[in-house]
């Protein structure tokens, strides 16, 4: 019944969640996996009201409280904390329904939040945050930089266009008025000295700013303005450079092209340089999301063949067209070029252990959206993760950052990120041990999102439900 329910509700734009949860439920026979401290925990979970009333000992009732209404075998099976997956897009005006239709499609990835760096839907987004919160639409939860801050003519779509001090304040008022939940700034328009101005204006108003990095600005400049997360570990790269500040300071001086920058960038790497920059980066609490996955959809490209990966019965045609734009820049590309993304993939991915040994909070995300290609909405979550620990971070580091990194990053570390009492009840069931293999985080056997939860007859019945929408939306389009 419950499965019928949610593949009819799963076609409309919005639904209630299935009213599944007991006054209280007791999991029972699980290991929970902590992930603060690496090890497995064999207690019961009593959940109330949306949230972890109590960790128990098996068999041990809760002081004050008369038991649980309902009880839940998981026959010795793993419950980690729900994932976070803190780089996505919602692109496309076109494609709004392409978009809304995945939402499910999170969840049943075990996905139970998503931070959304901004694309060309932001008030759609702020409307599905509102809902999703509100429980009239089934999805993870939403964090949202609505519009990013860009310059006059930007390359994107959506984006809040700025020429000058005077724009920029009325844009951040805006998007503070809107509630976002963070301020992200690129810089494909957006002049130095004003992308720098940006930064310092959302964090003296307290704003969490996500970036991308100029090459007219230096990395510690972006930190002692304020940034929060530096978005794309390529960037770091460039600590790896001795003169990255003076390079910096050329170019915003009109000293140096931006090719002339990046051929410096490209010969100066030295691994002892940008390790001692990267403690003085966690020193300045300066997050980094490495999106691991895009770079290694492009620089395989040429070896893989995405026809019949299983993800695209859920993509609509319209969606995967967007890929096409980096399929024919890369087309021409020569050996030498595509053995030169390889090599700069490589480089980027080793820089994830030291940084990790740093101390800079790595933070999960997969970067998925219609135009980056074959990064895949939800499963890419897990793609990154695999990708974390083949760069040689172990499974609990990587999943430390899609958990309790993102929850902590978004200052909701009070109620998300971890398995603890008072925290929402925002888990996924394991079919096999994270700590041992990363892999397991696919092994999803159930959900419970805010104490509602999911069987994985219910979680099928989702995937069900957006396979036939994707085709229900192509039929629809048909001239």
């Amino acid at each position: 019944m419950l499965r019928r329910l949610l593949l009819s509700l799963c076609m409309l734009p919005a639904f209630a969640l299935p009213a599944s949860a007991a006054d209280s439920l007791r999991l029972t026979d699980v290991q929970v996996v902590d992930v603060e401290q690496g090890r497995l925990l064999q207690r019961d979970v009593l959940l109330q009201d949306g949230r972890i009333k109590a960790l128990l000992a098996p068999g041990e009732q809760a002081a004050g409280h008369a038991g649980a209404t309902e009880t839940l075998d998981l026959g010795g099976r793993y419950l980690i904390p729900g994932l976070w997956d803190m780089h996505v897009h919602f692109e496309g005006t076109e494609l709004v329904e392409d978009n809304a239709l995945l939402l499910p499609v999170y969840l049943a990835y075990g996905i139970t939040a998503v931070r959304d760096a901004s694309g060309s839907l932001a008030s759609t987004v702020l409307q599905w945050r509102s809902e999703i919160a509100a429980g009239k639409r089934l999805g993870p939860s939403i964090f949202t930089s609505g519009q990013k801050f860009e310059g006059v003519d930007s390359l994107w779509e959506g984006d809040r266009e700025i020429a000058d001090r005077e724009q920029m304040l009325s844009g951040m008022d805006e998007q503070q008025a809107l509630g976002v939940d963070f301020i992200k700034i690129t810089e494909n328009t957006l002049p130095p000295e004003l992308f720098l101005d940006t930064v310092a204006e959302a964090h003296r108003r307290g704003l969490l700013v996500s970036t991308h990095v100029p090459l007219g600005l230096g990395i510690f400049e972006l930190a002692e303005a304020g940034v929060s997360s530096i978005e794309h570990a390529s960037y770091l790269l460039r600590l790896g450079n001795p003169d990255e500040a003076a390079i910096a300071r050329a170019v915003r001086a009109g000293e140096l092209t931006a090719e002339a920058a990046n051929a410096r960038y490209d010969r100066g790497f030295d691994q002892a340089t940008a390790n001692a920059a990267y403690a003085r980066l966690a020193q300045q609490d300066v997050a980094v999301t490495p999106t691991l996955i895009g770079g290694r959809q492009l620089a395989w490209l040429d070896e893989t063949d995405h026809s019949n990966d299983a993800f695209l019965r859920y993509l609509t045609r319209q969606f995967t067209a967007k890929y096409q734009w980096r399929i024919d820049r890369m087309a021409g590309d020569t050996e030498a070029q595509r053995a030169a993304r390889k090599v700069r993939y490589r480089q980027i991915a080793a820089q994830l252990p030291p940084l990790q040994q740093a101390g800079v909070t790595l933070l999960a995300g997969s970067d998925s959206a219609a135009l980056n290609t074959y990064v895949y909405p939800a499963q890419a979550l897990h793609d990154e993760l695999g990708l974390f620990v083949e760069a040689g971070l172990t499974p609990l580091q990587a999943l430390q950052a899609a958990t309790i990194n993102g929850a902590s990053f978004m200052r909701l570390g009070q109620d998300y990120g971890s398995i603890a009492p008072g925290k929402r009840a925002d888990l996924v069931v394991l079919d096999a041990n994270p700590l041992a293999d990363i892999a397991a985080t696919r092994s999803v056997h159930a959900v419970i999102r805010g104490g509602e939860r999911f069987d994985r007859a219910a979680l099928d019945a989702l995937l069900l439900a957006a396979a036939e929408r994707k085709q229900a939306l192509e039929a629809a389009r048909q001239p």
